[in-house]
């Protein structure tokens, strides 16, 4: 039956498809790693550049905001340079940048070059996914984004892992330094395997670009910034608010009438896609959730050093991994919005299941938990890739990627900072609640030894443990928030439609022949 069945021709046929794939995938793997990796280095980059602890901060903002701002860019950028002249700048700039953050001595160098990477590495990863598009036919296109998943779901979970081993045994400049070799090896793959392509004449859309990037700041500013400013009590979060709302409306009207705007808007009339963009959108909340609550948890309630909680970590991205290997296959055999509901309820299951972890417990429960998690994430990735691009235009798919990686990125903004507030709050709620059962006849006081003969020590450290409580009643809360959002994402899958016409048909007859 497989022979009977013939491979659609790509859109771009290239010589050695594999090569170019892994030169992308390296490339991409070491612009999204580094969201992450200097995570656990900014307590030595603090002291090394005589910062505080929120000027330190914008050592990790300046990247996000400099990234989410020159992302939209990517189509605009392809068209006019070639999209292989713009992966080879992207990743020289991003290597040499990777060098200028890794001498940094000072914190305006360190953001200033922070931003450098954040500029020429943002439109590594929508090109990544375009180009793996391009190159595959579409009765794999299931495997080749179950590639794309690995880069961009498991690179950010081991980030905090190899930024803790690096900064332990050797230096926190190495979190960058690493970047070279990788960097180094991308350029070279590229430059011998990606083709050249015809370079189209597209007239840049200043004020359309202008008001999508005062729009696309202002929301990641609210979510970095909300906590520290003390959110809508700040008239600093009330400007964001006001600037991002503008912005899109300004944007949205002027590419409605332009000529030619900065954005073709057709690509959002593509139902598949549209609804993806929420889509993600919600997974984006859940993913990097997770990752912000667990370090912190680990290291600083239940006493796990950086390497130990790397560990704990890891199965996370092992069952991300696992998953990605069969779903790739599994996409053109079972209807993919079953895959994504699957997917959901398994990540549900682990938030779930994390709502009753507990200060005595091993690490066994935090491992089991991750590795389920990363199943049910690489089964919602990658069908949820698929369909969402299944059906637009091929001259739409860098625009189109574009989007889809900027909406997954200020998801995960959201959602830090969602959980992150979260926390704060309910830990004070925690607090004040456990400080009303702590009375002289409470069992805990009485048996509590030397609280009730006044010993300053001994309520010292019975005050300290209902801080401790409190907090970890806080990121139960978290869990189970997370947990509520992710079932909340599963009507979306309602909105996906599978695709049409006869390239189904051909994706269904390869599949059955395989």
């Amino acid at each position: 039956m497989a022979d009977a069945v013939a491979i659609s021709q790509p859109a771009l046929v290239v010589k050695n498809r594999g090569l170019l794939i892994g030169a992308i995938m390296l490339a991409m793997v070491m612009q999204v790693l580094d969201t992450t990796i200097a995570n656990v280095a900014l307590p030595h980059m603090r002291a090394a550049l005589s910062a505080s602890q929120d000027e330190v901060s914008w050592v990790l903002t300046s990247y996000i905001v400099a990234a989410a701002i020159a992302t939209p860019l990517s189509g605009w950028l392809a068209d006019r340079l070639g999209r292989r002249n713009l992966l080879l700048i992207g990743v020289a700039g991003f290597t040499a940048a990777s060098l200028l953050c890794g001498l940094a001595t000072s914190l305006p160098m360190m953001v200033g070059f922070r931003i450098l990477q954040g500029v020429f590495g943002a439109t590594l990863a929508p090109l990544a996914q375009a180009i793996m598009m391009d190159v595959t036919p579409r009765e794999k296109m299931g495997q080749s984004m179950a590639i794309f998943g690995l880069g961009v779901m498991v690179a950010p979970i081991v980030g905090p892992t190899l930024g803790g081993v690096l900064t332990e045994n050797f230096d926190w400049r190495w979190v960058f330094l690493v970047n070279l070799p990788v960097g180094i090896l991308a350029f070279v793959a590229l430059w011998f395997n990606m083709p050249r392509e015809a370079i189209k004449i597209r007239r840049f859309d200043f004020f359309g670009f202008a008001m999508l990037a005062i729009a696309v700041a202002s929301t990641q500013m609210i979510f970095d910034r909300g906590s520290s400013a003390g959110w809508f009590e700040s008239a600093e979060i009330w400007i964001y608010l006001g600037l991002a709302i503008s912005g899109v409306w300004a944007f949205i009207v002027h590419c409605w009438t332009a000529e030619s705007p900065f954005v073709d808007l057709r690509m959002f009339t593509d139902r598949n896609f549209t609804s993806g963009l929420f889509f993600i959108f919600m997974i984006g909340i859940t993913t990097f959730s997770g990752l912000a609550l667990l370090p912190p948890l680990l290291q600083g309630l239940m006493g796990y050093s950086v390497i130990d909680t790397g560990i704990l970590m890891a199965p996370r991205g092992l069952g991300t991994m696992v998953s990605m290997l069969f779903v790739g296959r599994l996409v053109g055999r079972v209807d993919a919005r079953i895959l994504v509901i699957s997917g959901i309820a398994i990540s549900a299951w682990s938030l779930w299941y994390m709502t009753g972890f507990d200060l005595r417990m091993d690490g066994g429960p935090i491992m089991i938990s991750g590795f389920f998690q990363g199943i049910g994430l690489g089964l919602v990735f990658v069908p949820l890739n698929t369909l969402a691009f299944a059906t637009i235009a091929p001259q739409l798919r860098v625009d189109a990627t574009a989007f889809f990686s900027l909406v997954r990125n200020v998801g995960q903004g959201v959602g830090i900072s969602l959980v992150t507030t979260v926390l704060a709050q309910m830990m004070q709620v925690n607090q004040a609640e456990l400080a009303t059962r702590i009375t002289l006849d409470s069992p805990v006081v009485r048996d509590f030894p030397g609280v009730l003969q006044g010993a300053t020590g001994a309520i010292q450290s019975l005050g300290g443990l209902v801080m401790q409580q409190a907090a970890m009643l806080g990121y139960l809360d978290d869990f189970w928030l997370m947990a509520i959002v992710t079932v909340a994402s599963a009507p979306l899958v309602l909105l996906l439609r599978k695709p049409k016409g006869a390239s189904a048909k051909v994706d269904l007859a390869h599949a059955a022949g395989e």
